[in-house]
């Protein structure tokens, strides 16, 4: 009979472990997903927020960015988050014209885009580029950096300007893959 009450003992012994037991299991799985998605927000993909019409009509105000923070092959033509020091004291969002070595020219009267002597093809803008900004043309992009532009041209601050220049590569947060409107019905 002395036995009854021993064994009764370890069921409730085992029922309290066999219930911290599962508490510690959430607890880690919850703690693992957490960190996995800390690093992965952190090393692979950032959300950015589109602030401003200076990448219209590509872009909109409001639109959120999926970048890739892992793809460090910057090639032109994409666009890209700069978070170099700047006279905004705000990250860009802008698109690669040139890279180091490539020669920018700008005819503010026609309104093209040169570089390396070759006229730019930009689907992608709202309107030519008529609008100076204190940059001389035509320009030498120095090693190591990147001539960007909006893509709404006169209503943008960007390398034509001494305030933000041509922009460090180390400085590049990442590269634009997907755009999310903010209702979140379009993602491209």
């Amino acid at each position: 009979m002395d036995n009854i009450p021993v064994a009764e003992e370890k069921a409730t012994e085992k029922k309290k472990f066999s219930l911290v037991s599962m508490i510690y299991d959430v607890v880690s799985i919850f703690t693992t997903a957490l960190v996995i998605i800390a690093l992965l927000f952190t090393f692979l993909i950032r959300f950015v927020g589109v602030d401003g019409t200076s990448m219209e009509p590509t872009l909109q105000n409001g639109d959120w960015l999926i970048v890739s923070a892992v793809n460090r092959e910057i090639e032109v033509g994409d666009i890209i988050i700069s978070t170099e020091p700047n006279s905004f004291n705000e990250p860009l969002v802008k698109r690669v014209i040139a890279k180091g070595g490539q020669t920018v020219d700008i005819d503010f009267i026609t309104g093209t885009v040169y570089v390396d002597n070759q006229p730019l093809d930009e689907p992608y803008i709202m309107e030519r580029t008529h609008t100076s900004e204190g940059v001389t043309f035509p320009l030498t992009v120095p090693e190591g950096t990147l001539f960007l532009l909006g893509d709404n041209r006169n209503d943008s601050s960007d390398s034509r300007s001494p305030m933000v220049g041509c922009v460090d590569e180390r400085y590049v947060l990442g590269v634009v893959k997907y755009r999310i409107a903010p209702d979140f019905t379009k993602i491209d």
